[in-house]
């Protein structure tokens, strides 16, 4: 299986919308396959906790303007690793330390990267 179009064109904005707020070493991943609750996992990181929820945010905010409303959120108090469950995309904001303590792109590297469409690249290979 691959990733719905409906999950790409909202990966799409989730991407543009963490780029804007210095999301750094965005990645996407096609975890269709192995998890029949999702399409993508998202993930983006942020300098401080502060950069994290307001990456969080912008994602939401700009899904929600696009007519996608979150299902779930985790651990927006924190600022550490955000959750944020759009059902056919699933978005992962972490604090730097966080993102590599828990390596998701290992746990998940034998699922497809998606390329990401950005004005200037910020992108990372998975």
């Amino acid at each position: 299986m691959t990733a719905s179009s409906r999950a790409r064109e909202i990966l799409a904005v989730a991407a543009l919308a963490a780029d804007s707020k210095q999301g750094d070493d965005l990645v996407a991943l096609d975890v269709s396959g192995p998890l029949p609750l999702t399409d993508i996992f998202f993930l983006a990181s942020g300098r401080n906790e502060r950069n994290v929820q307001a990456i969080a945010q912008e994602i939401e905010d700009k899904l929600l303007e696009a007519g996608t409303k979150a299902l779930r959120r985790e651990g927006r108090a924190e600022g550490r690793w955000i959750l944020l469950d759009f059902g056919d995309l699933v978005a992962h904001v972490f604090h730097e330390e966080d993102r590599m303590y828990y390596s998701l792109e290992r746990l998940w590297k034998d699922c497809p990267a998606i390329p990401l469409d950005l004005p200037v690249a910020k992108t990372a290979e998975a």
